[in-house]
């Protein structure tokens, strides 16, 4: 009973007003690379990626995969910490932006895929970690710093691809003993909890929570009673009020909302993969590399929809409900859209490889 409902959303549900973000790019700085990663801190955008120059204002800057804007004007700022590889993950706390990625040497220092940066200046922190595998995803919140990835030893300690560091004194946090048996490409956390999304079947050592799971916050004990049903790897994750949201690959692309419970309140087929989200004013924003939005959840081989589709190029919005709304920028690019984040001042920005929004240049980053 449960498909039959879902599909009889899919067959009613049509175009809804946004609500939140308009579809026009405002100003901002663009890159000639591609940008991973997006993170606030009061009034300042941070960036990361694997671009080298910084566009804004009708000149070039160097910015070695790290870069940062005013949220307000969009004003390229000159703090630029040069990472010799990929940035994929940023966080900030009070002080501090934490930087993850294919890095071995930032700010002119040797730090082994992840550090802490001055917010302000172009120096790093003592901070650092000996990581035996590569990291995806960064969160902070309820005093750590949590990573997740496809790594097995952080500091010569066991670590299944998810660890904890004390935001306090900069240490592995032995308490909080999560663990997963696959790569984790995205946390969140929220609710005393951190939402883990990825390829993983099992945490710890529970079987029956593949790719989307919750685990305490200070513990990593598993949240058994968030239980969904991911139908494929996620990319991205993102929690709200109402609950949370994941961004996934498989057969085409889905996004889904889910209850804290882990039932499906909503969920949208794409002819390609979802890979980020996130929320404004209860509508979920949802990147990727598909040009299509499905009006039914069947869709067939290389995510082809069986029953009609409305066009969204790499970016759509999906109201509380499950509708989709008429917001459509268009993006370009075969992968598109990366990384998707939702500024504390109720902008909406978007990382990736695409250059146009719109009709317009907007080479690798937009603001909404």
């Amino acid at each position: 009973m449960r498909l039959l409902l879902l599909t009889v959303l899919f067959v009613v549900s049509v175009a809804s007003p946004a609500t939140a973000v308009g579809p026009e790019a405002r100003e901002a700085p663009t890159f000639n690379g591609t940008v991973q990663a997006v993170a606030y801190l009061g009034g300042t955008v941070y960036v990361g990626g694997t671009f080298t120059k910084a566009s804004w204002g009708g000149r070039i800057y160097p910015r070695e995969r790290l870069a940062a804007f005013d949220g307000r004007t969009g004003e390229l700022l000159k703090w630029a910490p040069a990472a010799d590889g990929p940035v994929r993950a940023l966080a900030t706390t009070p002080g501090a932006v934490f930087a993850a990625g294919d890095f071995h040497r930032i700010a002119g220092e040797k730090r082994d895929s992840i550090a802490r940066l001055s917010p302000t200046e172009d120096t790093v922190h003592s901070f650092r970690a000996d990581v035996q595998g590569t990291p995806y995803a960064l969160a902070a919140g309820n005093g750590r710093l949590y990573l997740g990835g496809s790594f097995s030893r952080v500091n010569g300690r066991k670590a299944r691809n998810l660890v904890a560091f004390s935001l306090l004194t900069g240490k592995v946090d032995g308490r909080w003993r999560a663990a997963a048996d696959a790569r984790v490409h995205a946390l969140a956390v929220a609710r005393g909890q951190v939402f883990l999304g990825g390829s993983f079947t099992k945490v710890g050592a529970v079987k029956g929570y593949p790719r989307l799971a919750a685990v305490d916050a200070t513990t990593g004990a598993l949240t058994r009673r968030f239980r969904p049903e991911a139908p494929a790897d996620v990319n991205a994750v993102t929690v709200d009020g109402d609950g949370v949201y994941a961004a996934a690959g498989g057969r085409g692309g889905r996004a889904a909302a889910y209850r804290l419970d882990g039932s499906t309140r909503w969920q949208r087929v794409f002819d390609g993969d979802a890979t980020a989200i996130t929320t404004i004013g209860g509508v979920a924003y949802v990147g990727g590399h598909f040009d299509r939005v499905c009006l039914t959840a069947r869709n067939g081989a290389q995510g082809t929809c069986l029953d009609g589709s409305v066009s969204r190029v790499k970016l759509a919005a999906v109201t509380a409900g499950g509708r989709l709304t008429e917001w459509k920028p268009q993006a370009n690019g075969v992968i598109g859209v990366r990384v998707l984040a939702s500024a504390p001042n109720g902008a909406l920005d978007a990382g990736g490889d695409f250059t146009m929004i719109g009709g317009l240049l907007r080479p690798r980053f937009a603001r909404f």
